[in-house]
């Protein structure tokens, strides 16, 4: 008989254990007659699991409650032993990204959704705390994969399952929008890679979740009104109570208001004598115009170049590519995180060649004499070679056009996607 899961189908817990069983080719039975709203915790359910929540597995006298455990109970089951590496170097590697995926991101999301949704009393430094601590777990993921199709070794684990099941319930809350997934556009990769296996894709709604798209504005609790009281004749006025001393997180929201912001830093670009040449205005050319019959020669009449630069930029790493879509998926990140000199940079790179033979190259104009400045905001811009561009050089000008036009071959590769930092 085929061990059975209880729990509420849609939840992303559930789905942590239905991914891992069809990924170990393990039949399971699922009972979805619970609801949120059913009284469920009866006295024989919480005889077999006294914890009393789901889901729990049972298998013959086994009764499993926690999710983590369960799905590794059931991938040890299968034969598919690569969800479950054998090395135990390998499966240590594994239990360490369940435990964060539960312990650092689950564990947060609940919280300020929770406090967002007035389940427990709102507290703003409560709330901003728990959002800042998960951002630094989800940043210091999102470096980690940079390089990375999956956490551990080089096929999908329930290092990936226990993860992605915890990023899609983050990625459906009220918390989480879509400019909050912009910043982490490796994570969103690798949900997006796990969601559309085949043998995953309608456990994950098909492989297309509706995730949140706007963050819906805080809305506090509405205070209840007082009931209406009979007219009496009118008293004279009691003395005023005096005010009850303000909680310690009042004080401390008042007192966050009532601190001036630190005066923006002043970036050093700003400083560059004033220039002709608009770079907003050249992204509205590019953007609206036929690349090389009418954006290229608008450039080349209005270009600046002793207040500006051009650069051809290559990935240092294009042996480890693989899938072009990954790779086209790496310039995007490249370019969120360069957010912070939008104003200073203009970009066009793209991914040519195919799969497990491609190239990541393009062009770049910067602010100023040179490229550093407006790069190193983005932590993996070592991770590119910079090399000036000469428009006086044929071999430096076909680069540039080509690198803004997308239609000729570059280093014998043909362009298959691209991206614009704009």
């Amino acid at each position: 008989m085929a061990p059975t899961l209880t729990g509420f189908p849609g939840n992303s817990r559930v789905r942590r254990v239905l991914a891992a069983a069809a990924m170990a080719d393990v039949e399971l039975e699922h009972d979805k007659s619970f609801t949120f709203k059913s009284d469920w915790r009866t006295e024989a359910f919480l005889r077999d699991h006294p914890m009393g929540y789901l889901p729990v597995l049972e298998d013959g006298e086994l009764k499993l409650s926690e999710s983590a455990a369960i799905a590794e109970y059931v991938a040890s089951l299968g034969a598919n032993q690569t969800i479950l590496p054998a090395d135990p170097k390998q499966r240590a590697l594994v239990k360490q990204w369940m435990c964060t995926a539960d312990q650092e991101i689950m564990i947060p999301t609940a919280l300020t959704g929770y406090i967002f949704n007035n389940t427990v009393p709102y507290s703003k430094a409560t709330f901003n705390g728990l959002m800042e601590r998960l951002w630094k777990r989800l940043n210091s993921i999102e470096a980690y994969m940079l390089h990375r199709t999956f956490l551990v070794g080089e096929r999908l684990t329930l290092a990936d399952i226990t993860i992605v099941t915890s990023l899609t319930n983050l990625f459906t809350s009220s918390i989480f929008d879509a400019s909050s997934r912009a910043k982490v556009p490796n994570l969103v990769r690798l949900v997006e890679t796990v969601i559309r296996h085949p043998k995953l894709a309608l456990i994950f709604d098909n492989g297309n979740p509706q995730w949140t798209e706007v963050c819906p504005p805080y809305q506090a609790p509405a205070k209840e009104k007082p009931a209406a009281a009979e007219k009496a004749p009118k008293a004279e006025a009691a003395p005023k109570a005096p005010k009850a001393p303000k909680k310690k997180e009042e004080e401390e929201e008042e007192e966050e208001d009532l601190v001036p912001a630190e005066p923006k830093a002043k970036n050093p670009l700003d400083d560059l004598p004033k220039s002709a040449f608009n770079l907003e205005e050249w992204k509205r050319q590019y953007s609206n115009l036929d690349t090389r019959k009418e954006a290229l020669p608008w450039f080349y009449e209005k270009f600046d170049k002793e207040g500006f630069s051009i650069w051809r930029v290559d990935f240092k790493y294009n042996d480890e590519l693989t899938q072009t879509f990954m790779s086209n998926n790496l310039i995007g990140g490249f370019f969120n995180r360069l957010e912070a000199s939008r104003k200073y940079l203009f970009g066009s790179m793209g991914v040519l060649g195919k799969t497990n033979d491609s190239i990541v190259t393009g062009t770049v104009i910067c602010r100023g004499p040179d490229y550093k400045p407006v790069m190193d905001v983005a932590p993996d811009w070592e991770s590119y070679e910079y090399k000036k561009i000469d428009l006086e050089n044929p071999e430096d000008k076909a680069f540039f056009e080509a690198a803004l036009a997308w239609d000729l071959e570059i280093d014998g590769k043909a362009w298959v996607d691209g991206k614009n930092f704009k």
